[in-house]
């Protein structure tokens, strides 16, 4: 008799145990996706086809999206970080990586004081290169067009970017502007909120170029000339699309794109989302939305992607000195 009770009181346990370890596995089973732009953007994008992988490769049974702009991503950072909400990841790029630089250096205020170290990195996950288009209509058949049109006369040339100034629309067009030799500061920059308005007013006429991510433009192909991209080589999901490189202005920048919990999160559903984020990639519904967009595949998780974010701030830091931007928030700030 004891020794049956024994068997029962073992069997018992291991139920307990199979149960626990299956509802720890599926216990983040719906993600809401907080995108710090509107509708149309880098970070829009990236949440959405994020989810929509998660989803259909069955990791996910729900997602849902919230765009919420405002100061180049500093409200959704700050409702992070004031209320701490569950299940609910934030996307974020290089920008936050901007953010934190100026931060430190006491450059902007508000909103924009705060930067990725306020929030707990989960992992990066894609890398988007930046690029340059004009209109389908435009005259600019290539960079050198948009080159020679400013050098002409800078008042024609108005370059449209999907965030504020300092942002990374503007600094991938900064830097093109710079290896043409032109001071990147003097080139008219008008920002919108995100790539879907940024667009618009390419297309109507209010701008002659716009600076984005190569991502944004490859649902847009039919309305616009990609004339210049920051990839090393062509991609082979946009063959069409010239590098800025292979023109002679040697401009490389990869952006990338990952995800950020709320100040508190658990150690157990960090590591969950970090992990859920990198098996989806091995998935042919994550390449569907990958090579969609064009992007490439950067799995950073956890403790790696917390060491690329400060290897990647003493870069942009150097990077910002040199374009003179630093210089130009440092400037904002007294007047």
């Amino acid at each position: 008799m004891k020794l049956i009770k024994s068997f029962f009181s073992v069997l018992f346990s291991a139920v307990l145990l199979l149960s626990a370890t299956t509802t720890s596995s599926i216990a983040i089973d719906k993600i809401h996706f907080v995108i710090g732009g509107g509708a149309g953007g880098g970070w829009d994008g990236t949440a959405r086809g994020t989810g929509e992988a998660l989803t259909k490769a069955g990791f996910l049974k729900s997602a849902s999206f919230e765009n919420m702009s405002g100061g180049g991503g500093g409200k959704a950072l700050a409702y992070m970080i004031n209320t701490k909400p569950e299940n609910t990841v934030l996307v974020q790029s290089t920008p936050l990586v901007l953010r934190s630089i100026t931060r430190h250096k006491g450059y902007v205020s508000g909103s924009g004081t705060l930067s990725y170290k306020d929030v707990v990195p989960i992992a990066g996950v894609i890398g988007d290169y930046g690029a340059i288009a004009v209109a389908k209509n435009s005259p600019y058949k290539n960079f050198e067009d948009v080159v020679k049109a400013y050098k002409a006369n800078p008042s024609s040339i108005k370059m449209a970017g999907g965030s504020v100034r300092g942002s990374m629309d503007h600094l991938i067009g900064a830097l093109a502007f710079q290896a043409a030799g032109a001071n990147p500061n003097d080139v008219a920059y008008i920002p919108y909120d995100a790539g879907g308005k940024a667009l618009a007013g390419l297309l109507s006429g209010e701008t002659q170029i716009i600076s984005t991510g190569l991502g944004e433009l490859m649902g847009a192909r039919d309305q616009v000339r990609i004339i210049g991209i920051t990839a090393p080589d062509r991609v082979s999901d946009a063959p069409d699309a010239p590098t800025l490189k292979e023109q002679g202005y040697d401009v490389q920048f990869v952006n990338w794109r990952g995800f950020f919990g709320p100040p508190g999160m658990s150690s157990k559903d960090k590591k969950a989302i970090a992990k859920m984020l990198g098996d989806v990639q091995k998935t042919p519904e994550w390449e569907a939305v990958r090579a969609r967009n064009a992007w490439v595949n950067i799995y950073n998780p956890d403790k790696k992607f917390v060491k690329f974010l400060k290897t990647q701030t003493k870069e942009m830091t150097a990077l910002m000195k040199k374009l003179g931007v630093i210089e130009s928030y440092r400037l904002a700030s007294k007047n």
